[in-house]
């Protein structure tokens, strides 16, 4: 092969190749999903106990930092694996493909339902996506114009709620979960509520009209958590009256403290996330950087490890924690096992 058709890929996987045998590397190294973390951080601990490998490193940060630390290039100076909670974006790929990252090997591993969690001695709440975008969106749709949110207590928001002020303490946008509290909860609320309609209806075109129903009032009602959902526990030790945002894993970590509400009218379990029932459920990711498998030690064997029915299948430890396992998984494996990347 001639120099001048020597791919940005090939050149960089030369480069690191060159850079780790002078100066070697021998751990895996993620980050990513506070939601994964937990989950990654059961694989890890199992794989340094089970395989001749130093236990690979997990760090959180969030779904969009990890992705974009995984994106930074190739070389034992970067990550190896990020863990996400959302599927990777177009311009993500697009950014790891300008920096040699070519060749990207997607794990959905299983399915995390998010929950809506208060405390264990307040009263119960039975929640729509509607109630949800009229009490946090930051301007509503009223006679033909657009208002500031007035709603400050539930019971206003929907009388059939409880007589609790607002105080909802939700993902900060970094995390990957708020990407699908946004369209599973408050966009689908706006659509339900008619409020979608009634902005377009008012002259917005549709990407106006999802933009302001995604804009999310500031005023103290509605925080950003960007730390992990320990973060948002204890927010809400300190505020009775306050709503987290959880993965259902966390919350069934915390039943002592925590009780969740319905959505639709539907209990979050495994079982309805697993069926589909449960309305906001989401898949889990992570990512491995092709490039770096057969040159950093064990990376391969942690994400076999990870998938394999040992792990990851229903009676596996991830399911004890409250994963739902991947009806595919053996699709996964396959996957894993032959180093299959992803269609760019």
């Amino acid at each position: 092969m001639s120099f001048a058709k020597l791919t940005v890929s090939t050149l960089a996987v030369a480069a690191m190749a060159t850079t780790v045998s002078a100066q070697s590397r021998d751990n895996v190294q993620i980050a990513g999903s506070s939601t994964v973390l937990p989950y990654a951080t059961i694989v890890a601990e199992a794989f340094g106990e089970n395989f001749d490998f130093p236990t690979p490193v997990v760090e959180s940060g969030g779904s969009s930092t990890g992705l974009r630390r995984f994106c930074e290039g190739v070389g034992e100076n970067t990550i190896d694996i990020a863990n996400s909670s959302r599927s990777i974006r177009p311009n993500e790929i697009e950014t790891c493909a300008a920096n040699g990252v070519t060749d990207i090997i997607e794990v959905r591993f299983g399915y995390d339902g998010i929950v809506f969690a208060s405390d264990i001695n307040g009263p119960s709440f039975e929640f729509t996506p509607s109630d949800w975008y009229l009490a946090l969106a930051a301007n509503l749709p009223v006679d033909g114009e657009m208002v500031t949110n007035p709603n400050t207590n539930w019971a206003e928001v929907n009388g059939d709620l409880p007589d609790q002020p607002i105080a909802a303490f939700i993902p900060g946008t970094r995390h990957g979960t708020r990407e699908v509290f946004e369209d599973n909860v408050i966009l689908q609320g706006c659509e339900d509520t008619g409020s979608l309609a009634a902005m377009m209806e008012m002259g917005m075109d549709e990407d106006a009209a999802e933009d302001a129903c995604l804009e999310l009032r500031a005023d103290g009602r509605s925080v950003d958590i960007d730390g992990d959902y320990t973060e948002t526990l204890a927010r809400i030790s300190a505020d009775t009256n306050g709503i987290g945002v959880f993965g259902l894993a966390f919350y069934e970590n915390n039943t002592d403290t925590l009780q969740v509400a319905t959505m639709g009218g539907i209990e979050p379990t495994v079982d309805t996330i697993a069926t589909g029932e449960y309305p906001v459920s989401r898949p889990l990711f992570f990512y491995i950087k092709a490039a770096h498998i057969g040159v950093i030690p064990g990376l391969q064997e942690y994400a076999s490890f990870f998938v394999s029915d040992d792990i990851a299948g229903p009676f596996g430890p991830l399911a004890a924690y409250g994963l739902v396992s991947d009806p595919e998984l053996a699709e996964v494996q396959a996957t894993v096992a032959n180093g299959t990347p992803m269609s760019n």
